[in-house]
């Protein structure tokens, strides 16, 4: 059998298998007549369809910063998870408020909030009723992930902090934590600069292993960056960060107009996820599946699904009844009706950093429009430093530098 791979953090973020494409591929039409839509296949050519993203990533920068403000020490995951959803739906509800052929634009959370600490890597999104949350402590680095949609147009964004860190040039961050941090930070830059039609995402893995190699971390196992679709957020082509024996993909190449959410996890351990007793609570419907369920709960879960969530993640923590909700995903997931998202480790002691972007493929070049500039390379101090081939990668502008139009040279009319 093929091996599993684990794709956390922005695609599916669940156990898959890869061995060739069609053992990845997904369903990439959202139940409900979306299929009929004239938009489904409109791409940031168009003018509106970019609008639709950069709204949904305003709001997603929005959140993100708001929920790292509050990230201080005595902080609860639980409250910055529902803080963050907060925002997203406050902020969808004031814009894209008319009708458009007699209907509601669809928009909400993406992706549910989730704060995952330390060697925590990602989908922690505990419930109410989860009572053995820590809360934050200074010197925890503490990894959010959010994401929005706007009429199922997806942006999304990871950010990593370390709570407390009064880090300036004068007194940097340094030692193992300054490593992974700046092998992200560079990671992240390289990346995007790679992401132009006729590059391949052979090329950005290629890239990130150097990164890591030159930084002396790893880039965690079987996560995927995915091409976004409308209500589709983990697309079929895909960037695989971390290639080996077991875990390959498909060489494919990049597209003018293409979107995708870049997601870059270091580790300064093994690079290798694994799953513990932690409560899975974040799940996405499999559109391809039906099953007439016997429990009561599970109708009720299911039911809600198919009207609030039918193509994208969700947490139980969305739904009126969280008991009712915790009984019903059981029988869900037996029959397949669920993709669950579990919360996914490190080993102990182990320092990971996320930072994740959506990036729109323009004319103009690769551009970033979910992520926040905040990381001050200045306050964080490597011994280690990256080869030229990755410094010449660096170097090269996102964005094509305007022409400027040549001035008309007059022509007297009057003789001489």
């Amino acid at each position: 059998s093929p091996p599993v791979v684990y794709a956390p953090c922005c695609s599916r973020k669940l156990p898959r298998l890869i061995r060739h494409k069609a053992a990845y591929m997904q369903v990439e039409v959202s139940p409900g007549g979306r299929e009929d839509d004239p938009n489904v296949d409109a791409d940031v050519s168009h003018s509106d369809v970019c609008t639709k993203y950069r709204e949904a990533a305003k709001i997603v920068n929005l959140a993100l910063q708001g929920i790292l403000l509050k990230a201080q020490a005595g902080a609860s995951i639980v409250e910055l998870c529902k803080f963050g959803d907060g925002i997203i739906a406050q902020k969808c509800a004031t814009i894209f408020q008319k009708k458009v052929k007699g209907k509601y634009i669809e928009k909400g959370v993406a992706f549910p909030t989730c704060v995952s600490v330390n060697e925590c890597v990602c989908h922690n999104c505990p419930l109410e009723s989860d009572q053995d949350q820590p809360l934050l402590k200074d010197g925890d680095v503490v990894k959010v992930d959010v994401g929005c949609y706007i009429d199922g147009y997806i942006s999304v964004a990871a950010h990593t902090i370390v709570v407390g860190s009064k880090a300036t040039p004068e007194c940097p961050i340094t030692g193992q934590k300054a490593d992974v941090l700046m092998a992200a930070h560079v990671a992240s830059e390289v990346a995007v600069k790679l992401l132009r039609p006729g590059n391949t995402n052979s090329q950005v893995t290629q890239a990130l292993a150097k990164v890591a190699d030159a930084y002396g971390v790893n880039v965690v196992t079987g996560v995927l960056s995915h091409k976004l679709k409308r209500f589709v957020i983990d697309g079929n082509k895909v960037i695989l960060m971390h290639e080996d024996v077991d875990q390959k993909v498909e060489t494919q190449t990049f597209e003018l107009n293409e979107v995708y959410s870049v997601d870059i996890v270091m580790s300064s351990g093994d690079g290798k996820l694994r799953e513990a007793q932690s409560r899975t609570t974040v799940f996405k419907r499999a559109v391809d599946k039906n099953y007439r369920l016997k429990m009561r709960a599970s109708r009720y879960l299911f039911n809600e699904v198919n009207a609030k969530f039918p193509a994208l993640p969700f947490s139980l923590r969305a739904f009126d009844d969280e008991r009712q909700a915790r009984m019903g995903v059981v029988e869900c997931l037996k029959h397949d009706l669920l993709h669950a998202y579990p919360v996914l480790y490190a080993r102990p002691g182990d320092c990971v950093v996320q930072f994740k972007f959506t990036v729109l493929i323009l004319p103009s070049g690769p551009t970033r429009i979910t992520g926040l500039s905040s990381f001050d390379a200045n306050t964080v101090r490597s011994e280690k430093e990256i080869d030229t081939e990755l410094s010449a990668i660096m170097a090269v502008a996102s964005k094509k530098k305007k022409k400027k139009p040549r001035k008309k040279t007059r022509v007297s009319t009057t003789g001489t």
